[in-house]
Protein backbone atom coordinates (compact mmCIF):
# COMPACT_ATOMS: atom_id res chain seq x y z
CA UNK A 1 0.00 0.00 0.00
CA UNK A 2 3.25 2.39 -0.95
CA UNK A 3 0.77 3.75 -3.92
CA UNK A 4 -1.81 6.58 -2.72
CA UNK A 5 -5.07 6.41 -4.05
CA UNK A 6 -7.25 9.72 -4.32
CA UNK A 7 -11.17 9.26 -4.58
CA UNK A 8 -13.48 11.71 -5.90
CA UNK A 9 -16.71 11.91 -3.63
CA UNK A 10 -20.00 12.77 -5.49
CA UNK A 11 -23.99 11.38 -4.77
CA UNK A 12 -23.05 7.75 -4.88
CA UNK A 13 -19.75 8.01 -2.32
CA UNK A 14 -20.49 10.82 0.24
CA UNK A 15 -22.48 9.16 2.92
CA UNK A 16 -20.28 8.25 6.47
CA UNK A 17 -21.00 3.94 5.68
CA UNK A 18 -19.49 4.06 1.91
CA UNK A 19 -16.21 6.68 3.26
CA UNK A 20 -15.32 4.12 6.02
CA UNK A 21 -15.75 1.58 3.40
CA UNK A 22 -13.63 3.33 0.97
CA UNK A 23 -11.21 4.14 3.39
CA UNK A 24 -10.57 0.33 4.56
CA UNK A 25 -10.42 -0.85 0.83
CA UNK A 26 -7.61 2.03 0.93
CA UNK A 27 -8.35 5.70 -0.06
CA UNK A 28 -5.94 7.58 1.81
CA UNK A 29 -7.15 11.05 0.02
CA UNK A 30 -10.48 12.17 -0.62
CA UNK A 31 -11.09 14.98 -3.31
CA UNK A 32 -13.99 17.46 -3.12
CA UNK A 33 -14.76 18.80 -6.94
CA UNK A 34 -15.50 22.35 -5.96
CA UNK A 35 -17.36 22.51 -9.70
CA UNK A 36 -20.20 20.85 -7.90
CA UNK A 37 -21.77 20.70 -4.85
CA UNK A 38 -22.69 23.63 -2.05
CA UNK A 39 -21.15 24.29 1.09
CA UNK A 40 -24.11 22.02 2.92
CA UNK A 41 -22.74 18.93 0.85
CA UNK A 42 -18.99 19.51 1.57
CA UNK A 43 -19.43 20.63 5.36
CA UNK A 44 -21.46 16.84 5.64
CA UNK A 45 -19.00 15.09 3.70
CA UNK A 46 -15.87 16.68 5.70
CA UNK A 47 -17.76 16.04 9.15
CA UNK A 48 -18.18 12.01 7.97
CA UNK A 49 -14.70 12.04 7.04
CA UNK A 50 -13.47 13.42 10.34
CA UNK A 51 -15.61 10.78 11.91
CA UNK A 52 -14.10 7.98 9.69
CA UNK A 53 -10.36 9.25 10.13
CA UNK A 54 -11.44 9.17 14.23
CA UNK A 55 -12.67 5.16 13.92
CA UNK A 56 -9.62 3.85 12.06
CA UNK A 57 -6.97 5.86 13.40
CA UNK A 58 -5.56 6.99 10.38
CA UNK A 59 -4.35 9.50 8.09
CA UNK A 60 -6.74 10.88 6.04
CA UNK A 61 -6.65 14.05 4.35
CA UNK A 62 -9.11 15.95 2.47
CA UNK A 63 -8.34 17.53 -1.12
CA UNK A 64 -10.01 20.71 -2.35
CA UNK A 65 -9.97 21.26 -6.09
CA UNK A 66 -10.97 24.29 -6.79
CA UNK A 67 -12.52 24.86 -10.41
CA UNK A 68 -10.48 27.45 -12.05
CA UNK A 69 -11.23 28.85 -15.27
CA UNK A 70 -12.98 26.47 -17.71
CA UNK A 71 -13.53 27.77 -20.80
CA UNK A 72 -17.17 27.49 -21.59
CA UNK A 73 -19.99 28.19 -24.06
CA UNK A 74 -23.06 29.49 -22.69
CA UNK A 75 -26.84 28.64 -22.93
CA UNK A 76 -28.01 27.21 -25.74
CA UNK A 77 -31.12 28.70 -27.38
CA UNK A 78 -32.40 24.92 -27.65
CA UNK A 79 -31.82 21.93 -26.08
CA UNK A 80 -29.54 20.71 -28.13
CA UNK A 81 -27.83 20.77 -31.49
CA UNK A 82 -26.64 17.97 -33.83
CA UNK A 83 -23.84 18.12 -35.29
CA UNK A 84 -23.18 17.25 -38.88
CA UNK A 85 -19.30 17.09 -40.78
CA UNK A 86 -18.88 20.81 -42.56
CA UNK A 87 -21.92 22.44 -40.39
CA UNK A 88 -21.46 26.15 -39.66
CA UNK A 89 -22.02 27.54 -36.39
CA UNK A 90 -21.90 31.34 -35.41
CA UNK A 91 -19.35 31.52 -31.56
CA UNK A 92 -20.22 35.14 -30.23
CA UNK A 93 -21.34 37.08 -27.70
CA UNK A 94 -24.78 37.81 -29.09
CA UNK A 95 -26.61 36.40 -32.16
CA UNK A 96 -25.94 39.08 -34.82
CA UNK A 97 -25.66 36.54 -37.49
CA UNK A 98 -28.87 34.96 -37.84
CA UNK A 99 -27.89 32.66 -41.28
CA UNK A 100 -25.91 30.32 -38.99
CA UNK A 101 -26.62 28.53 -35.14
CA UNK A 102 -25.63 29.86 -32.50
CA UNK A 103 -23.50 28.88 -29.94
CA UNK A 104 -22.98 31.99 -27.06
CA UNK A 105 -19.44 32.62 -25.58
CA UNK A 106 -19.24 35.20 -23.42
CA UNK A 107 -15.07 35.49 -23.62
CA UNK A 108 -14.44 38.21 -26.73
CA UNK A 109 -10.94 39.21 -25.75
CA UNK A 110 -10.30 35.11 -26.33
CA UNK A 111 -12.31 35.27 -29.78
CA UNK A 112 -10.04 38.33 -30.49
CA UNK A 113 -7.15 35.98 -30.88
CA UNK A 114 -8.05 33.24 -33.10
CA UNK A 115 -7.18 33.40 -36.79
CA UNK A 116 -8.79 31.29 -40.05
CA UNK A 117 -7.70 27.51 -39.66
CA UNK A 118 -7.38 27.95 -35.59
CA UNK A 119 -9.03 24.68 -33.85
CA UNK A 120 -11.26 24.77 -31.20
CA UNK A 121 -12.73 21.63 -29.59
CA UNK A 122 -15.88 21.32 -27.48
CA UNK A 123 -17.10 19.00 -24.62
CA UNK A 124 -13.48 17.26 -23.45
CA UNK A 125 -12.65 16.80 -27.43
CA UNK A 126 -15.39 14.82 -28.51
CA UNK A 127 -16.44 17.66 -30.91
CA UNK A 128 -13.91 19.48 -33.34
CA UNK A 129 -13.91 22.75 -35.37
CA UNK A 130 -12.09 24.92 -37.34
CA UNK A 131 -11.90 28.69 -37.67
CA UNK A 132 -13.35 29.43 -41.00
CA UNK A 133 -13.83 33.18 -41.04
CA UNK A 134 -13.63 36.07 -38.50
CA UNK A 135 -16.86 38.14 -38.88
CA UNK A 136 -18.17 41.29 -37.10
CA UNK A 137 -19.17 40.39 -32.78
CA UNK A 138 -17.23 36.60 -33.66
CA UNK A 139 -16.17 34.14 -35.87
CA UNK A 140 -17.66 31.01 -38.14
CA UNK A 141 -16.29 27.55 -36.59
CA UNK A 142 -17.07 24.79 -38.73
CA UNK A 143 -17.26 21.41 -37.54
CA UNK A 144 -14.73 18.39 -38.25
CA UNK A 145 -16.82 15.99 -36.61
CA UNK A 146 -19.79 14.47 -35.51
CA UNK A 147 -21.78 14.52 -32.42
CA UNK A 148 -24.27 16.48 -29.79
CA UNK A 149 -23.91 20.37 -28.46
CA UNK A 150 -25.41 20.93 -25.47
CA UNK A 151 -25.48 24.23 -22.84
CA UNK A 152 -22.27 25.29 -20.68
CA UNK A 153 -19.65 22.51 -22.47
CA UNK A 154 -16.15 23.00 -21.87
CA UNK A 155 -14.35 24.75 -24.86
CA UNK A 156 -10.60 24.28 -25.81
CA UNK A 157 -8.25 26.15 -27.57
CA UNK A 158 -5.43 23.35 -28.04
CA UNK A 159 -1.63 24.79 -28.35
CA UNK A 160 -2.75 28.34 -27.40
CA UNK A 161 -1.82 30.48 -24.71
CA UNK A 162 -4.75 31.66 -22.94
CA UNK A 163 -4.74 34.99 -20.61
CA UNK A 164 -7.14 34.30 -17.97
CA UNK A 165 -6.85 35.05 -14.36
CA UNK A 166 -5.61 31.72 -12.17
CA UNK A 167 -8.70 32.20 -9.66
CA UNK A 168 -11.99 33.06 -10.67
CA UNK A 169 -14.01 35.18 -8.06
CA UNK A 170 -15.76 31.60 -7.60
CA UNK A 171 -12.35 30.35 -7.08
CA UNK A 172 -11.78 33.04 -4.45
CA UNK A 173 -15.42 32.06 -2.57
CA UNK A 174 -14.61 28.33 -2.67
CA UNK A 175 -11.29 28.97 -1.21
CA UNK A 176 -12.85 30.70 1.48
CA UNK A 177 -15.38 27.90 2.32
CA UNK A 178 -12.58 25.61 2.28
CA UNK A 179 -10.44 26.94 4.77
CA UNK A 180 -13.70 27.50 7.06
CA UNK A 181 -14.54 23.87 7.02
CA UNK A 182 -10.85 22.73 6.99
CA UNK A 183 -9.87 21.01 3.93
CA UNK A 184 -6.05 19.77 4.21
CA UNK A 185 -4.66 20.73 0.73
CA UNK A 186 -5.73 22.60 -2.30
CA UNK A 187 -5.91 21.81 -6.18
CA UNK A 188 -5.45 24.91 -8.72
CA UNK A 189 -6.83 23.95 -12.30
CA UNK A 190 -5.75 25.19 -15.47
CA UNK A 191 -2.72 26.25 -14.02
CA UNK A 192 -0.02 27.62 -16.73
CA UNK A 193 2.82 28.97 -14.68
CA UNK A 194 4.19 29.37 -11.13
CA UNK A 195 3.02 32.98 -10.81
CA UNK A 196 -0.23 31.16 -10.49
CA UNK A 197 0.98 29.34 -7.43
CA UNK A 198 2.47 32.49 -5.98
CA UNK A 199 -1.28 33.83 -6.20
CA UNK A 200 -2.90 30.96 -4.77
CA UNK A 201 -0.40 30.75 -2.02
CA UNK A 202 -0.89 34.69 -1.24
CA UNK A 203 -4.56 34.56 -1.32
CA UNK A 204 -4.34 31.86 1.46
CA UNK A 205 -2.36 34.11 4.02
CA UNK A 206 -4.93 36.47 3.26
CA UNK A 207 -7.56 33.96 4.68
CA UNK A 208 -4.71 33.05 7.06
CA UNK A 209 -3.56 29.91 6.92
CA UNK A 210 -1.01 28.60 4.29
CA UNK A 211 -1.93 24.53 3.07
CA UNK A 212 -0.14 22.43 0.90
CA UNK A 213 -0.91 23.10 -2.80
CA UNK A 214 -1.50 20.69 -5.87
CA UNK A 215 -0.76 22.07 -9.31
CA UNK A 216 -3.09 20.48 -11.96
CA UNK A 217 -1.28 20.74 -14.98
CA UNK A 218 -3.97 20.91 -18.00
CA UNK A 219 -2.65 23.58 -20.80
CA UNK A 220 0.48 23.31 -22.83
CA UNK A 221 1.93 26.36 -21.48
CA UNK A 222 1.95 24.68 -18.53
CA UNK A 223 3.80 21.57 -19.94
CA UNK A 224 5.92 24.49 -21.37
CA UNK A 225 6.71 26.09 -17.75
CA UNK A 226 7.03 22.49 -15.96
CA UNK A 227 10.17 23.13 -13.97
CA UNK A 228 9.19 26.25 -12.85
CA UNK A 229 5.96 25.34 -11.64
CA UNK A 230 7.39 22.18 -10.16
CA UNK A 231 9.47 24.10 -7.85
CA UNK A 232 7.03 26.09 -6.43
CA UNK A 233 4.48 23.70 -5.64
CA UNK A 234 4.03 20.91 -3.11
CA UNK A 235 2.56 18.00 -5.27
CA UNK A 236 1.85 18.00 -9.25
CA UNK A 237 -1.24 16.51 -11.17
CA UNK A 238 -1.40 15.06 -14.27
CA UNK A 239 -4.89 16.18 -15.55
CA UNK A 240 -5.30 14.15 -18.61
CA UNK A 241 -8.94 14.99 -19.22
CA UNK A 242 -8.24 18.78 -20.41
CA UNK A 243 -4.60 18.03 -21.31
CA UNK A 244 -5.35 15.40 -23.69
CA UNK A 245 -7.27 18.28 -25.37
CA UNK A 246 -5.06 21.05 -25.34
CA UNK A 247 -2.09 18.90 -26.24
CA UNK A 248 -2.39 16.12 -29.28
CA UNK A 249 -3.95 13.24 -28.05
CA UNK A 250 -1.12 11.08 -29.46
CA UNK A 251 1.29 12.67 -27.53
CA UNK A 252 -0.46 12.05 -24.01
CA UNK A 253 1.59 8.98 -22.56
CA UNK A 254 5.16 10.63 -23.26
CA UNK A 255 3.94 13.88 -21.59
CA UNK A 256 2.76 12.13 -18.74
CA UNK A 257 6.18 9.84 -18.68
CA UNK A 258 8.21 13.03 -18.77
CA UNK A 259 5.78 15.60 -16.02
CA UNK A 260 6.39 12.25 -13.49
CA UNK A 261 10.11 12.25 -14.22
CA UNK A 262 10.37 15.86 -13.58
CA UNK A 263 8.33 15.18 -10.34
CA UNK A 264 10.64 12.17 -9.08
CA UNK A 265 13.97 14.00 -9.91
CA UNK A 266 12.93 17.39 -7.70
CA UNK A 267 11.69 14.58 -5.22
CA UNK A 268 8.03 16.32 -5.69
CA UNK A 269 4.99 14.27 -5.04
CA UNK A 270 2.83 13.48 -8.75
CA UNK A 271 -0.74 12.32 -9.38
CA UNK A 272 -1.65 10.14 -12.33
CA UNK A 273 -5.66 11.34 -13.24
CA UNK A 274 -9.12 10.87 -15.35
CA UNK A 275 -10.30 8.12 -16.65
CA UNK A 276 -8.07 5.44 -14.46
CA UNK A 277 -10.55 2.83 -14.21
CA UNK A 278 -13.36 4.55 -15.97
CA UNK A 279 -15.29 1.41 -17.19
CA UNK A 280 -16.00 0.57 -13.53
CA UNK A 281 -18.71 3.58 -13.34
CA UNK A 282 -21.41 0.71 -15.06
CA UNK A 283 -19.32 -2.28 -14.78
CA UNK A 284 -17.97 -4.16 -12.18
CA UNK A 285 -14.48 -4.89 -13.71
CA UNK A 286 -12.47 -2.79 -15.40
CA UNK A 287 -10.86 -3.11 -19.31
CA UNK A 288 -7.44 -5.15 -19.46
CA UNK A 289 -5.98 -1.81 -20.51
CA UNK A 290 -7.09 0.42 -17.73
CA UNK A 291 -5.29 -1.94 -15.73
CA UNK A 292 -2.27 -1.76 -17.48
CA UNK A 293 -2.70 2.40 -17.61
CA UNK A 294 -2.88 1.98 -13.54
CA UNK A 295 -0.09 -0.61 -13.38
CA UNK A 296 2.15 1.73 -15.48
CA UNK A 297 1.56 4.84 -13.96
CA UNK A 298 2.92 2.84 -10.80
CA UNK A 299 5.92 1.75 -12.57
CA UNK A 300 6.90 4.87 -14.04
CA UNK A 301 6.83 6.51 -10.96
CA UNK A 302 3.73 7.93 -9.65
CA UNK A 303 3.01 8.69 -6.08
CA UNK A 304 -0.91 8.85 -6.07
CA UNK A 305 -3.55 7.81 -8.53
CA UNK A 306 -6.52 9.18 -8.87
CA UNK A 307 -10.60 8.32 -9.26
CA UNK A 308 -12.91 10.30 -10.48
CA UNK A 309 -16.46 9.92 -11.56
CA UNK A 310 -15.87 6.23 -10.62
CA UNK A 311 -16.36 6.61 -7.00
CA UNK A 312 -18.29 10.10 -7.69
CA UNK A 313 -21.48 8.49 -9.04
CA UNK A 314 -20.28 5.04 -10.41
CA UNK A 315 -22.49 2.06 -9.23
CA UNK A 316 -19.36 0.47 -7.55
CA UNK A 317 -16.93 2.79 -5.82
CA UNK A 318 -15.91 0.49 -3.05
CA UNK A 319 -15.02 -2.03 -5.31
CA UNK A 320 -13.33 0.00 -8.03
CA UNK A 321 -11.13 0.85 -5.20
CA UNK A 322 -10.26 -2.34 -4.35
CA UNK A 323 -9.65 -3.59 -7.59
CA UNK A 324 -7.54 -0.49 -7.73
CA UNK A 325 -5.75 -1.38 -5.05
CA UNK A 326 -4.98 -4.63 -6.01
CA UNK A 327 -3.48 -3.36 -8.84
CA UNK A 328 -0.91 -0.90 -7.24
CA UNK A 329 0.57 -3.53 -4.94
CA UNK A 330 1.13 -5.78 -7.92
CA UNK A 331 2.89 -3.03 -9.78
CA UNK A 332 4.79 -1.80 -6.92
CA UNK A 333 6.06 -5.79 -6.56
CA UNK A 334 7.22 -5.74 -9.63
CA UNK A 335 8.67 -2.38 -9.12
CA UNK A 336 10.34 -3.27 -6.17
CA UNK A 337 11.92 -6.24 -7.54
CA UNK A 338 13.33 -4.38 -10.21
CA UNK A 339 14.03 -1.11 -8.48
CA UNK A 340 18.14 -0.57 -8.84
CA UNK A 341 18.74 2.15 -6.33
CA UNK A 342 20.98 4.71 -7.52
CA UNK A 343 23.35 7.39 -6.34
CA UNK A 344 22.32 10.96 -6.95
CA UNK A 345 24.01 13.43 -8.82
CA UNK A 346 27.08 15.45 -7.23
CA UNK A 347 24.93 18.59 -7.89
CA UNK A 348 21.78 17.49 -5.95
CA UNK A 349 23.63 18.42 -2.55
CA UNK A 350 23.61 16.63 0.67
CA UNK A 351 19.98 16.21 1.73
CA UNK A 352 19.75 13.98 -1.04
CA UNK A 353 22.91 11.73 -0.31
CA UNK A 354 21.66 11.37 2.79
CA UNK A 355 18.22 9.97 1.54
CA UNK A 356 20.12 7.68 -0.39
CA UNK A 357 22.83 6.37 2.48
CA UNK A 358 19.94 5.56 4.53
CA UNK A 359 17.81 4.06 1.91
CA UNK A 360 21.70 2.01 1.03
CA UNK A 361 22.30 1.26 4.80
CA UNK A 362 18.28 -0.13 4.88
CA UNK A 363 18.84 -2.48 1.93
CA UNK A 364 22.21 -4.08 3.45
CA UNK A 365 21.41 -3.86 6.82
CA UNK A 366 18.22 -5.63 6.00
CA UNK A 367 16.42 -3.33 7.77
CA UNK A 368 12.62 -3.49 9.09
CA UNK A 369 11.85 0.60 7.66
CA UNK A 370 12.89 3.57 7.29
CA UNK A 371 11.36 6.33 10.15
CA UNK A 372 12.39 10.15 9.34
CA UNK A 373 11.59 13.30 11.41
CA UNK A 374 11.08 16.42 9.55
CA UNK A 375 9.94 20.04 10.44
CA UNK A 376 9.35 20.60 6.12
CA UNK A 377 8.76 17.08 4.95
CA UNK A 378 11.99 17.40 2.90
CA UNK A 379 14.25 14.89 4.21
CA UNK A 380 11.03 12.43 4.50
CA UNK A 381 10.47 12.99 0.50
CA UNK A 382 13.75 12.54 -0.37
CA UNK A 383 13.30 9.12 0.91
CA UNK A 384 10.36 8.54 -0.85
CA UNK A 385 12.13 9.61 -4.31
CA UNK A 386 14.50 6.80 -3.90
CA UNK A 387 11.47 4.25 -3.79
CA UNK A 388 13.01 2.10 -1.25
CA UNK A 389 11.43 -1.31 -1.21
CA UNK A 390 11.16 -0.44 2.79
CA UNK A 391 8.01 1.30 4.52
CA UNK A 392 8.97 5.24 5.27
CA UNK A 393 7.39 6.49 8.60
CA UNK A 394 7.35 10.30 9.24
CA UNK A 395 7.01 12.33 12.10
CA UNK A 396 6.04 15.86 11.64
CA UNK A 397 5.25 18.42 14.10
CA UNK A 398 3.07 19.83 11.74
CA UNK A 399 -0.54 19.80 10.47
CA UNK A 400 0.10 21.09 6.67
CA UNK A 401 3.35 18.52 6.38
CA UNK A 402 1.67 15.82 7.78
CA UNK A 403 -1.68 15.61 5.07
CA UNK A 404 1.42 17.12 2.67
CA UNK A 405 3.27 14.01 2.97
CA UNK A 406 -0.07 11.45 2.63
CA UNK A 407 0.64 12.18 -0.79
CA UNK A 408 3.71 10.79 -1.20
CA UNK A 409 4.36 7.12 -2.35
CA UNK A 410 5.89 4.75 0.50
CA UNK A 411 5.37 7.43 3.69
CA UNK A 412 3.13 6.82 6.42
CA UNK A 413 3.09 10.02 8.01
CA UNK A 414 2.45 10.71 11.68
CA UNK A 415 2.03 13.84 14.14
CA UNK A 416 3.74 14.10 17.30
CA UNK A 417 3.45 17.25 19.30
CA UNK A 418 6.22 19.63 20.01
CA UNK A 419 8.12 19.51 22.72
CA UNK A 420 11.36 20.99 24.13
CA UNK A 421 12.22 17.98 26.50
CA UNK A 422 12.88 15.51 23.62
CA UNK A 423 15.19 16.06 20.56
CA UNK A 424 14.30 14.89 16.61
CA UNK A 425 16.04 11.75 17.65
CA UNK A 426 14.83 10.67 21.09
CA UNK A 427 10.96 11.68 19.49
CA UNK A 428 11.65 9.02 16.55
CA UNK A 429 13.11 6.27 18.85
CA UNK A 430 10.27 6.61 20.94
CA UNK A 431 7.72 6.08 18.27
CA UNK A 432 9.28 3.14 16.91
CA UNK A 433 9.63 1.73 20.82
CA UNK A 434 5.56 2.40 21.18
CA UNK A 435 4.78 1.14 17.34
CA UNK A 436 2.95 -2.00 17.36
CA UNK A 437 3.38 -3.12 14.13
CA UNK A 438 7.08 -2.82 14.47
CA UNK A 439 8.32 -6.15 15.72
CA UNK A 440 10.86 -6.43 19.03
CA UNK A 441 14.80 -6.68 17.50
CA UNK A 442 13.99 -5.51 14.20
CA UNK A 443 16.50 -2.54 12.99
CA UNK A 444 15.66 0.80 11.42
CA UNK A 445 17.24 3.37 9.84
CA UNK A 446 16.95 6.63 10.93
CA UNK A 447 17.41 10.27 9.44
CA UNK A 448 16.99 13.16 12.01
CA UNK A 449 18.32 16.51 12.74
CA UNK A 450 20.52 15.74 15.95
CA UNK A 451 21.16 19.24 17.42
CA UNK A 452 20.12 21.35 20.17
CA UNK A 453 16.51 22.38 20.40
CA UNK A 454 17.32 25.49 19.86
CA UNK A 455 19.27 24.56 16.54
CA UNK A 456 17.27 22.02 14.89
CA UNK A 457 15.70 24.01 12.07
CA UNK A 458 19.06 23.27 10.77
CA UNK A 459 17.95 19.73 9.33
CA UNK A 460 18.72 16.41 8.60
CA UNK A 461 22.26 15.87 9.39
CA UNK A 462 21.86 12.13 11.03
CA UNK A 463 21.81 8.21 9.38
CA UNK A 464 21.43 5.60 12.44
CA UNK A 465 20.08 2.17 13.23
CA UNK A 466 18.29 1.39 15.65
CA UNK A 467 17.65 -1.50 16.52
CA UNK A 468 13.95 -1.80 19.09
Amino acid sequence: MRTKIIATIGPNSANETTLLNLAKAGVNIFRLNFSHGNKEFFYNVIGSIRKVEKKLGVCLTILQDLSGPKIRIGVLPVDSYEVQKGDIFFLGKECINKEYRFLPFDYEELLETLRIGDSLVLADGSLQFQVKECVEKGILIESQSYGIITSKKGLALPQKAINLPALTEKDLNDLAVGIELGVDAVALSFVQRAEDIHLLRNKMREFGTELPIVAKLERQLAIDNLESIIEVSDMIMVARGDLGVECPLPALPSIQKHIIKACNEASKPVIVATQMLLSMVNAKAPTRAEVTDVANAVIDGADCVMLSEETAMGKYPVETVKYMREITDKAEDFMIKNNVLKSPEFSCGLPKFLAYSACLLAEKANAFALAAHSRSGKSALYLSSCRPKHKIYALTQSKNVLHKLNFAWGIFPSYVKNSEELNHLVRVQDFIDNAKEIPQGEKIVLTVGDQPYELQSQGTNLVKIYTK
